[in-house]
């Protein structure tokens, strides 16, 4: 029989400590109130309640080839603006990641390096898919396409040290009459190389703008009616713009599923509750870590996205289970 202790000693009381106090679920309106999407600038209200209640739920993810893996929920918070320069996405993830010593350019170089690494390895109708993709990107056709975009963009390489004699070809075209966007249009095509396969997209997205790289890129614009613009940038400080391919390499090269949350305005003519995309991107090999997450403001003009990317700081929700959080990936 069990004895019943009616009056502990103060020995007793000493052995014995007292239960801790019970966790609380946080207070709604104290959530609502320290939301730390309340300060983030240019969102409109719409996404900005529904970024609101992501935090207050969380975003739950488990890895998908591990069935024994326990899930995580995790709460996003915008890591801060980032310069549009071009490297956003670079300098979003490394911000995203913790990569306090590494630079945006020694990331995209990182990135460069693992895209080819894999092509290698691809076999003919992988390296085949690949090449179609990035001919579609930068190289597409301008007899298609026309029912999606009205501005279609063509992308060439110049090699710096050529500068000068692509502009003294220029000029010869403008002293037979040509038109300067004409006569720099027919020089470009003629002696630049277009970005239409995996050889010139490795040198394209190595470019970030600075001087040491040994690219300049050209772009073409065109309209359903023929040539719009041609921007020769000719300070050498465009740089080339992260693409998905580069978030599937920079995924396999940190072995973490990327994850491009997209927020759309009313703009996108989306209702509010369906106006927030998670669009994975998931590594070759292994998944070591965790992912991470990037931000960007989706626009409707396009039926897509915006062109830059923001950190999202993943913070670990212990005590939120699963059917409680706002998304489950």
């Amino acid at each position: 029989m069990g004895k019943l202790i009616c009056e502990a000693s103060p020995a007793m009381a000493e052995a014995i400590s007292p239960s801790p106090p019970l966790l609380s679920w946080p207070d709604p309106s104290k959530m609502e109130s320290n939301n730390p999407w309340n300060e983030v600038r240019g969102l409109e209200e719409q996404q900005r309640r529904c970024l609101r209640k992501l935090y207050a739920g969380g975003v739950f993810w488990k890895k998908k080839d591990d069935s024994a893996a326990m899930g995580t929920v995790f709460r996003l918070v915008h890591g801060g603006d980032v310069e549009a320069d071009g490297n956003c996405l670079f300098t979003a993830s490394r911000r995203a990641m913790g990569l306090l010593k590494v630079g945006a350019r020694e990331l995209r170089q990182r990135t460069v390096r693992r895209f080819l690494e894999d092509y290698a390895s691809d076999g003919p109708a992988e390296k085949e898919a690949v090449d179609d993709a990035i001919r579609h990107l930068y190289s597409p056709d301008l007899k298609a396409g026309w029912g999606i975009h009205v501005v279609q963009e063509v992308k060439l390489l110049a090699r710096k040290a050529d500068r000068e004699v692509l502009d003294s070809a220029i000029q010869e075209l403008l002293d037979l009459g040509l038109q300067r966007e004409t006569a720099a249009e027919t020089i470009y095509k003629e002696r630049c190389i277009p970005v239409g396969d995996a050889s010139s997209w490795a040198k394209y997205m190595s470019i970030s703008g600075s001087p040491e790289d040994e690219h300049d890129i050209i772009t073409l614009q065109y309209t359903e009616e023929g040539l719009l613009t041609v921007d020769e940038n000719r300070e050498g400080h465009a740089a080339a713009f992260g693409d998905d391919i580069a978030i599937a390499c920079l995924s396999t090269e940190f072995g973490r599923e990327i994850f491009v949350v997209q927020a759309h305005g009313l703009d996108a003519m989306v209702d509010e509750e369906n106006c927030i995309f998670f669009l994975p991107h998931c590594p070759r090999g292994q998944m070591n870590e965790p992912p991470f997450f990037l931000f960007m403001k989706g626009t409707g003009w396009c039926g897509a996205g915006a062109d830059h990317y923001e950190p999202l700081i993943s913070q670990p929700a212990p005590l939120v289970a699963q059917d409680k959080a706002a998304f489950v990936l």
